[in-house]
């Protein structure tokens, strides 16, 4: 296979690498939504552009950045729009942006790959190759019948779109009565698969109601007036761990209340388990300390993995300022990131040899909450007075208390004290600036990437090397070569072909 870095030829260099960590940064942490200091229509008009300009110029790093960890809104964009530019590509590049899509469409929601199916058909893009990809998809879900009820209108969307004659093409299960149930509903009067079933005979029967998805068994509840309170004591056996989470205080009526006693906390994702906590009162998470605390060690050190104690002294710099509150869609979001981030640095640090330093000068890492200016230079020079191997901060990079103060801090240290990088310094940001096309910097001689969970901060850190230039695009391309072939299951190198 053709390399990336063959790919794209000599002539690539410092200005094209940029592009490319740009774009990254941004499909990492922008998701079109309102942000503290920006507006959504602010947010996707810069989204817009960036993906454009990236998909035009560099269509082969376009399609390399599904293998990274981007989030999810910037996945289904980027499948969008190398779909929609079938024409623009190689038959080499067919193939290689074929399995990188199908591999990515595997790991996202299903709910999103239904909305991207439903846009997909709005923009007709109906070509030979996107009609392969839904049928390959739909073909591996575990369970039609399932989707056929919870995501009606995104499978007969498909379906419509893809031309499958639902007649076992789609999975196992249901074979048959799928076509009947979205086109022609009242053509059976019942149907073999008990959840098609139960979903004919809630229309008419509350007991039904009980054996349908919940969000699906929400809607007709809703419909004939059941009470909210007894409907999700009966629903919760069938809930997930989320949806268990998500309606804790309407069953509980406080959100003081107990830890779900049918929640394993211990196996949620780290980023969301401190979303979880942040989202619970002072006094409960007082009360349900010892429990949270471990369950928020227990998810960093599965997140640290084989990296887990090999990263030295580490000295953090954690934002809690009020801008870390986030916005009306991402409540919350860069606190959630800090305080993951900081039980991650535990585990990836040497036994003994991590010192969390919190803009906010609290100490208790569980009551943080958002608050306050951002002396972002103050916290840097309390961090290296430490000696650390490692820096990592962790902030929108407003510094405020004074205005560029870590900057100069930063610029003086590298430049003067540790010229010789004895201590490794990056900034992660899980705020994307609208205004500047990326991830808001704190100095031009500190490495910044930006960070949507926490529990990337491992792979993130070796990306944010390659923003300093010291080490050139082949390199660059090199390791996005590396990541496509571990991505897709490739043995070979030059994934990216």
């Amino acid at each position: 296979m053709t390399t990336m870095t063959s790919s794209t030829g000599t002539d690539v260099g410092l200005v094209a690498a940029e592009d490319v960590l740009l774009f990254v940064n941004a499909a990492i942490t922008a998701t079109g939504q309102r942000e503290f200091r920006s507006s959504a229509h602010r947010q996707q008009l810069s989204l817009d552009f960036l993906h454009e300009y990236v998909r035009v110029n560099y269509r082969r790093v376009y399609a390399a950045s599904l293998a990274l960890d981007i989030n999810d809104h910037n996945a289904a964009r980027i499948v969008r729009g190398l779909l929609e530019s079938a024409a623009d590509a190689s038959a080499e590049e067919k193939r290689t942006e074929g399995r990188l899509i199908a591999a990515r469409l595997a790991k996202l929601p299903p709910q999103r790959v239904y909305r991207l199916f439903r846009e997909l058909r709005a923009a007709k893009v109906n070509n030979r190759r996107t009609r392969a990809i839904m049928r390959d998809w739909l073909a591996a879900r575990p369970d039609p019948a399932h989707d056929a009820v919870k995501y009606r209108s995104g499978l007969k969307t498909a379906a419509r779109h893809a031309h499958l004659g639902l007649d076992g093409s789609v999975g196992p299960g249901a074979s048959g009565e799928l076509g009947d149930f979205l086109f022609r509903p009242r053509h059976r009067p019942g149907y073999r698969n008990q959840l098609l079933d139960a979903w004919r005979r809630a229309h008419y029967a509350q007991g039904a109601v009980e054996d349908l998805p919940f969000t699906v068994a929400e809607g007709f509840a809703a419909r004939r007036g059941v009470k909210r309170e007894a409907f999700l004591e009966r629903m919760a056996p069938r809930m997930t761990r989320l949806e268990r989470l998500r309606t804790l205080t309407q069953r509980t009526g406080t959100g003081d209340a107990p830890l779900p006693a049918d929640v394993d906390l211990t196996v949620m994702p780290l980023t969301r388990l401190a979303l979880y906590v942040l989202s619970l009162g002072f006094e409960a998470r007082s009360a349900h300390r010892e429990e949270l605390t471990g369950a928020l060690r227990t998810a960093a050190r599965r997140a640290a993995g084989p990296h887990a104690g090999s990263w030295g002294r580490v000295a953090a710099v954690l934002d809690d300022s009020y801008s870390s509150s986030g916005s009306g869609e991402k409540r919350r979001r860069p606190l959630a990131v800090a305080l993951a981030c900081h039980f991650l640095l535990e585990a990836l640090a040497a036994p003994g040899a991590y010192t969390p330093l919190w803009t906010s000068d609290r100490t208790d890492p569980l009551l943080v909450r958002p608050w306050g200016p951002t002396p972002l230079g103050f916290r840097v020079l309390d961090a290296l007075e430490h000696g650390p191997d490692r820096l990592v901060i962790v902030s929108d990079g407003w510094d405020n208390a004074p205005p560029g103060l870590a900057g100069e801090v930063l610029r003086i240290w590298r430049t003067r004290l540790d010229p010789d990088r004895r201590t490794a310094v990056v900034h992660v940001n899980p705020v994307y600036d609208a205004d500047a096309f990326d991830v808001r910097r704190l100095s031009p001689s500190v490495p910044t990437t930006g960070v949507r969970d926490a529990e990337d901060l491992p792979a993130l850190v070796e990306l944010a090397g390659f923003a300093e230039g010291r080490t050139g695009a082949a390199a660059l391309y090199a390791y996005l070569d590396r990541q496509v072939a571990r991505f897709v299951g490739d043995d070979g190198a030059g994934a990216a072909s």
